[in-house]
């Protein structure tokens, strides 16, 4: 098929059906999703988002800079499984906490006791409100400009790199109209960054430690746009317009679901790398990829059609 039919193709269909298709296989995925690796069972996300830079001649709608172009990928990952549980696609100017508080990006209402670390990219605390009347834990670095006061001092445990657990009001005069209520304050010694760090979240139930736990594990947000990068086709595009970006981009979101699905449902035991080669060596042989999958190592064997002496051995 030529490259120009599937350009076209991308510019006339809607990306909204690939957008549907996408939530829809979303669901299926979620129901066999791995719990993560937390002691609680409450649902744990992260949010951020990546920066796919673009020509701006090529793709004038995607402004960012006076001579570049960029889009942003938004993201919510779910930690049960990582799987991208909310995206939306913006151009490269849009500020990460408008798609969080504005309603026209349709960001989710996450369930009580739901658990959400962000970057300070976030950083808003008539949006931290929200999220406290909605029951929704917050974790994030605090901002060296924190005006505030403390109201109380939790007990600080033996190494485990806490300098301090506080309870604290916002003083300043925007901050405490726009979160009223008590936040918690924690210092942390991070030993590999050999730095300290401060958070800042409305949890008061969890562990100082745990606290600072989550936060570093929000990397894996991090990892999953590295991911992305590197093995979908999410950086070069087969068409120009706006609709055709979003359309690959959705076409390739729906890729990763696929991936998922398989690595859940025959419990494989690697990386997504790993299953992706699998799936790319043997995707045009007569086998079987789930009988494939579920081989051991040492016996993953697959002799080509028509050609009994010649074996593909997939090393790891």
């Amino acid at each position: 098929m030529a490259r120009s039919t599937l350009a076209d193709a991308n510019c006339k269909r809607s990306a909204d059906i690939y957008k549907d298709v996408f939530y829809e296989f979303l669901r299926k995925c979620q129901s066999l999703a791995p719990g993560h690796k937390f002691r609680f069972k409450n649902p744990l996300y992260s949010m951020d988002s990546t920066l796919v830079k673009l020509c701006l001649s090529a793709f004038p709608w995607a402004s960012y800079r006076k001579r570049k172009g960029a889009m942003k990928i938004h993201t919510l990952l779910d930690q049960n499984g990582c799987l991208p549980s909310f995206i939306t696609l913006t151009d490269g100017r849009c500020h990460d906490v408008k798609v969080v508080k504005d309603q026209r990006y349709g960001f989710p209402k996450l369930l009580p006791d739901s658990i959400i670390t962000v970057d300070r990219g976030y950083y808003d605390f008539n949006w931290f409100y929200s999220l406290e009347l909605d029951r929704v834990s917050f974790i994030t670095r605090a901002k060296q400009n924190l005006k505030y006061e403390v109201t109380g001092q939790q007990e600080v445990p033996k190494n485990k790199g806490v300098i301090s657990d506080q309870t604290i009001r916002l003083t300043g005069y925007y901050q405490q109209q726009y979160y009223p209520e008590k936040l918690r304050l924690i210092t942390f010694y991070d030993s590999n960054k050999k730095k300290e760090l401060v958070f800042i979240t409305n949890n008061f139930k969890l562990a100082a430690s745990t606290i600072a736990e989550l936060y570093k594990h929000r990397w894996q947000i991090e990892l999953f746009f590295k991911w992305i990068k590197q093995n979908l086709k999410i950086k070069t595009f087969l068409g120009t317009s706006e609709n055709a970006v979003m359309t690959q981009i959705w076409a390739a979101m729906i890729y990763y679901l696929l991936l998922a699905f398989i690595k859940f449902q025959t419990r494989y035991a690697y990386s997504m790398h790993e299953l992706t080669r699998v799936i790319g060596e043997t995707l045009m042989e007569h086998v079987d990829i789930i009988e494939v999958l579920r081989m051991k190592f040492d016996k993953l064997k697959i002799l080509k059609p028509n050609q009994p002496q010649i074996a593909l051995s997939l090393k790891f």
